[in-house]
């Protein structure tokens, strides 16, 4: 089976970002285990930086860190790996109605 598109990234002040997937599913991915690494993660640990950098590279949740949109010089995680350890989530937008 194929793994959905990830179409969109939201990031927010806590290290988690919102994920939109061509499914139609809105995921949730708790990103605060950067916070203890070391070595390439270090770029990211700001949360502005976080937040700015974040997008979708390589089809997948990433941080421009170039600000290139080079997808060679990016910090990016498994797509398999964001997609199955986030949490789904309601489209609140979509609950109003």
């Amino acid at each position: 089976m194929l793994r959905p598109k990830l179409f969109q990234v939201v990031p927010a002040d806590d290290y988690k970002v919102k994920l939109y997937y061509d499914n139609g599913k809105i995921k949730l991915y708790d990103c605060r285990w950067i916070l203890s690494q070391k070595g390439v993660f270090e770029q990211i640990k700001d949360a502005g930086d976080f937040k700015n950098l974040c997008t979708v590279m390589n089809g997948t949740l990433a941080w421009d860190i170039s600000g290139c949109r080079d997808p060679y010089n990016c910090i990016d995680i498994c797509p398999d790996t964001v997609y199955d350890e986030s949490e789904e989530i309601k489209n609140e937008d979509c609950e109003a109605a």
